[in-house]
Parts: structure tokens; C-alpha cells; sequence
């Protein structure tokens, strides 16, 4: 025994023969999901810029140097009164620990570092990591290394 299908206006085909009641519920599940993943990211995700780190120079021989980081904005603008952290990765740093300076009016950071090497490696680098100064800037991308040779 069969039950009588309810076909209110005789077509219930929508786009390619799927089910009209089927396309419908793409459509506003579609909407909802853009809307769900836009809360996620924060309102103030779609306002915020990146910013990016331009070492000079962005290879350096170990021992000690002086090393400046520039930072730029999406457009290549300078941004001042950023923080710049300069870390040890696979290279070192003569105090261990993270160096920070803070750009100045021209959007540059000027480190004075001595960097070291492991005696069985030829090269390692330095990691920079960017504090944005307030919420209309991000850093969310990595940015360049500073390689360190012998």
C-alpha cells in the first residue's frame, strides 16, 4: 500500500530536479553558516589590517650585528610604536631569551644582537614576531626570518 504524496501546486521539482524543499534549505543553510563564521572571526576581524616584518639585512653572520625591522602595513606604509620581538629558533641569542624594540616615527626597529650558532651547525635562524598597537592592526601571517650563517 502506497500513501498519497501531498503536491500542493503539482511541481515540487526546483533547480536540476532536486526537491524544491531540498534547494531551500541549501539557500538558508548557506546564509547562516556566512553569518555563524563571520561571529567567529570578530567583528573587528574584517577591519584590522596585517601587518609584515622587513628585516635588513635578512642574512646575517654570527657574532654581533646590528639589525633593523622595518614594519609595513597591507598598502607598504611604515607603522610606528609597534613592538618587535626578535627570538632564537634554530639559531641563538649571546642573553637566550627574546630581544624587543619598538619601531620608531619611520616605522623601524633597531636591534643590536649577537647571535650564535651550535658548533655542528652551519646556519639557524631568528624569528620575528610583531605586537600590533591596538585593535586596528593584526599579525596573523609569519613573517620573514633572519637566517644566521658562519
Amino acid at each position: 500500500m502506497q500513501l498519497p504524496q501531498f503536491r500542493p501546486s503539482g511541481e515540487d521539482r526546483g533547480i536540476a530536479g532536486l526537491p524544491i524543499r531540498l534547494v531551500v534549505s541549501f539557500v538558508v543553510g548557506t546564509a547562516v553558516l556566512g553569518v555563524m563564521l563571520s561571529m567567529v572571526s570578530g567583528v573587528g576581524a574584517l577591519t584590522t589590517a596585517e601587518l609584515d616584518a622587513r628585516p635588513t639585512p635578512d642574512v646575517i653572520e654570527a657574532g654581533a650585528q646590528t639589525v633593523t625591522v622595518e614594519v609595513v602595513d597591507p598598502n607598504g606604509q611604515s607603522v610606528s610604536d609597534v613592538a618587535v620581538v626578535l627570538s632564537p629558533e634554530t639559531a641563538g641569542l649571546e642573553r637566550g631569551g627574546p630581544v624587543v624594540a619598538r619601531t620608531d616615527a619611520s616605522g623601524v626597529a633597531t636591534f643590536e644582537v649577537t647571535a650564535t650558532l651550535t658548533a655542528t651547525s652551519g646556519q639557524g635562524t631568528l624569528g620575528i614576531a610583531i605586537k600590533a598597537p591596538n585593535g586596528d592592526y593584526a599579525d596573523r601571517r609569519a613573517n620573514t626570518n633572519i637566517l644566521v650563517v658562519r
